[in-house]
């Protein structure tokens, strides 16, 4: 199976793997609470984006070398990868942030305008992700584990 000799390829997949599954200790130590759905969710620290994509640039370094030219591609998707998620997403989880205050303020406003006996359905609503993107320093962190996996398994 030559897709099992794929170091980059391994080396991404074990970060993004490694990174999802660190979370869980993570979060019990920071806040107390288990939350082992963490490992499938988006957000927090590290990055899984982070480590993947720099798992997989490192992994190709070492495989083609820096010079080449898909090392170059690999290097210019990590930063943009790791911009947005540093960037765009993280603001896309705090606009989720108001428009979900936004919701609840305005839930709020109805039930004290009118006499409601019971709540209705329309109340219940699914609230947007609010952990969409990541701090600087979880990119940070998950780069670190991304570059530190793929040398890993590129020693193995």
């Amino acid at each position: 199976m030559d897709l099992f000799s794929n170091t980059p390829l391994m080396a991404a997949l074990a970060a993004i793997v490694f990174a999802q599954v660190i979370k869980i200790p993570i979060q019990f130590i920071a806040t107390r609470e288990f939350k082992p759905g963490l490992a499938f969710s988006t957000g927090g620290m590290p990055s899984s984006h982070s480590a993947a994509v720099t798992a997989l640039t490192t992994g190709i370094a070492m495989d083609q070398g820096f010079e080449s030219p898909i090392f170059a591609v690999s290097c210019l998707f990590s930063i943009i990868t790791m911009f947005d998620a540093s960037g765009v997403r993280r603001h896309a989880g705090e606009h989720a942030i108001v428009l979900n205050r936004l919701v609840k303020d305005f839930q709020y406003f109805v039930e004290e305008a009118k006499v409601w006996s019971k709540k209705e359905d329309y109340e219940k609503r699914n609230e947007l992700k609010e952990l969409l993107g990541h701090q600087p320093i979880e990119v940070f962190f998950g780069g670190i584990s991304g570059i530190i996996i793929a040398y890993l398994i590129y020693l193995i």
